[in-house]
């Protein structure tokens, strides 16, 4: 989990992919908050077609290069929970506080990827590391 969590901290704007509701691919930038517990935490707003495409279909797919070409692929079921101490969390990162001030705001959402899988790899040609 180590090697996921420096990958993703290192490159911090992914990409989100769902299902939409209409049936069709979407995806979208997103930004990783933190590990937790051993979970890999995001955050949302309910108001947003991203919220309502994971209620709909919770399983996602995030995926990020870095600038030496090595990427990541990482899916799981997305996770809601009302976790306090998670929001306040991620109110560290000045974006998430600009969007939401507070961690009680009723819009703010967090989650994180339930049995997380995945594979960093690059054009090495070393076998990518799975997880």
């Amino acid at each position: 989990m180590k090697k996921v969590v420096e990958f993703l901290t290192a490159n911090p704007v992914q990409y989100l992919a769902t299902v939409g509701r209409d049936g069709k691919a979407k995806c979208r930038p997103f930004m990783f908050c933190f590990e937790q517990d051993g979970k890999l935490w995001f955050c949302t707003n309910n108001q947003k077609d991203v919220y309502k495409d994971m209620q709909a279909n919770p399983y996602v797919e995030i995926t990020v290069s870095s600038p030496s070409y090595a990427w990541i692929r990482l899916h799981g079921k997305a996770v809601f929970e009302n976790n306090i101490a998670v929001k306040e969390g991620c109110m560290n990162n000045p974006i998430v506080k600009g969007q939401y001030q507070t961690a009680e705001n009723p819009i703010f959402e967090v989650f994180y990827l339930e049995e997380p899988h995945g594979v960093i790899a690059d054009f090495s040609g070393n076998p990518p590391y799975e997880f």
